[in-house]
């Protein structure tokens, strides 16, 4: 089973890219985030045709998140729950035994504005959640863009983001924290090149000089670890006309 995780950064531009990736890599799920339309416009015909059942959650210019899945999509739950958040972020739903959660993290804006310390309320309540849905379901994945860089080993240069948001103590904090739950960061549980990012900033050739972040995850809980053969970043989807600033992760399991 190959789950997968993609901030797409606009479906309606990015769909036939995402079709086409499909066709390549057919993986059982793939969480999209950023999708960035409204409910009445997600392209369900589409992907359905393509192969994959869809359950999704958006709005209008921003935000924004959806499951594709081969199987049936069980269970489904939209945002979280006690949590008063218009913004659409957070999706799961049950899929052949694995609980499939996908996040859009806030991305915080910067450490002292209004949207930094929403961003840590709402990991607090995503991490609260989580923790009820992993004694509910042993086989659970949380897949999506953290909008966190957890280790310095995940940011081109350390010393230039040094304190800043996507890389703030507080912020690699509330990644541990999930951690603590009893969930292993997939991609860190296997060798990997070093410089692994997932998102560049479209400015500054930041691509082309591998100026990048790993800020897109799949954390998986400890019966998925044990089943874990490999994670690794796609930067094929980066290198398209009109991409993305992110590109795909992929776990096998």
């Amino acid at each position: 089973m190959k789950l997968a995780t993609w901030n797409v950064n606009s479906l309606k531009v990015r769909l036939p890219q995402v079709l086409d990736w499909l066709a390549a890599n057919p993986v059982e799920v793939l969480c999209l985030q950023e999708t960035k339309q409204q409910d009445a416009d997600f392209p369900q015909a589409d992907l359905l045709a393509a192969g994959y059942q869809s359950v999704f959650s958006g709005q209008k210019t921003y935000n924004g998140v959806a499951i594709l899945s081969r199987g049936p999509l069980d269970e489904v739950q939209f945002g979280i729950p006690g949590f008063d958040d218009e913004q659409k972020r957070v999706i799961a739903a049950t899929i052949n035994g694995v609980r499939v959660v996908c996040v859009y993290v806030p991305n915080g804006q910067s450490v002292d504005s209004d949207k930094y310390q929403y961003k840590l309320k709402w990991l607090e309540a995503l991490r609260a959640w989580l923790a009820g849905e992993l004694a509910k379901y042993p086989k659970l994945a949380l897949l999506g863009d953290y909008n966190i860089a957890p280790e310095d080993s995940d940011v081109y240069d350390p010393k230039a983001w040094e304190g800043n948001v996507l890389v703030s103590e507080p912020e690699r904090q509330q990644f541990r924290s999930l951690l603590q739950l009893g969930l292993r960061d997939s991609f860190r549980l296997f060798e990997q090149a070093e410089k692994s990012y997932s998102w560049w900033d479209y400015r500054m050739m930041a691509f082309r000089r591998n100026r990048g972040l790993r800020i897109d995850h799949i954390l998986i809980s400890e019966a998925l670890a044990a089943k874990c053969r490999g994670c690794i970043i796609d930067r094929t989807p980066r290198k398209l006309e009109r991409p993305s600033d992110h590109t795909p992760v992929v776990a096998e399991l």
